[in-house]
């Protein structure tokens, strides 16, 4: 066999052929080929990769290699940083670069750097996500950034570049459900809507947190009112239980909405 190369089989028992590399004394595996010849190849690439310090970073982007992009962008950082991650990790001064492709590249800071060298991002419609605990979670989660939310009303990027995900670029205007910061006569409020039968008002206030219960308190209603939707609640940790409810208490909600809930019950078959 030649080096850098062994002999598997999958479970039909097909043979193929993987290939790995010793460096620094770390065993990294280079990913599986059709051919020994391939296999091989990937070994010779990577080898060359490793020790030959003339092959610019920059470089890469053109390179034609028989390794996968991935793969080139974790063995470039061993070589470079003395640090190998799994996934395509690049580390630059005091930030890391995550590629998703050779077009598109996450800039985050160093506290993200655990996560990420152990949690794959994936990339769908557009939307960032991880598999964490057997579930897609949005990476804009790790920024209190809610599901719902929407560019340009609930969060922005400082520097209006959405790759750049470092903390002090990201910008979170409205971090509760249900809740939206308006301008009135000079003066930041904030409103407060669930969905019905489409966006229906329930107030507006004067804080935020206010106005994020003010939103569990009306989804509450809605449920009571036999409206059978799953509406996500905003949890509120810097309250105690009895300050909570307190808070609930007396919080008002609009005699529309109120009113509104009635005549869906009203209605035969309330949804």
């Amino acid at each position: 066999m030649l080096p850098g190369v062994y002999l598997a089989y999958k479970k039909d028992k097909t043979s193929y052929y993987r290939s790995s590399i010793t460096f620094r004394n770390k065993h990294i595996s280079l990913g599986s080929f059709a051919t020994e010849q391939e296999a091989h190849q990937a070994y010779l690439e990577a080898g060359s990769l490793l020790t030959n310090s003339s092959t610019a970073f920059d470089d890469v982007f053109s390179l034609s290699t028989i390794l996968s992009f991935d793969k080139v962008i974790s063995l470039l950082n061993f070589r470079d940083n003395h640090i190998y991650f799994k996934n395509p990790i690049y580390l630059r001064n005091n930030y890391f670069v995550y590629y998703l492709s050779p077009n598109i590249e996450l800039k985050f800071d160093i506290d993200d750097l655990f996560y990420y060298s152990s949690h794959k991002i994936m990339r769908r419609q557009g939307h960032l996500f991880v598999s964490d605990y057997g579930m897609q979670i949005s990476i804009l989660s790790r920024y209190g950034i809610k599901n719902h939310a929407v560019v340009g009303r609930d969060y922005y990027f400082a520097n209006e570049d959405s790759f750049d995900l470092r903390y002090s670029n990201i910008v979170v205007v409205n971090p509760y459900y249900g809740v939206t910061k308006i301008t009135s006569k000079g003066i930041d409020c904030f409103k407060v809507q669930i969905h019905i039968n489409g966006n229906y008002i329930v107030g507006i206030y004067h804080n935020e947190e206010n106005a994020a219960i003010a939103y569990n308190k009306a989804v509450d209603f809605a449920k009571k009112y036999g409206i059978r939707k799953n509406y996500q609640t905003n949890y509120m940790e810097e309250y105690s239980p009895r300050e909570y409810a307190d808070i609930y208490s007396q919080i008002k909600l609009s005699d529309k909405y109120l009113d509104y809930l009635k005549t869906l019950k009203n209605k035969e078959g309330a949804v």
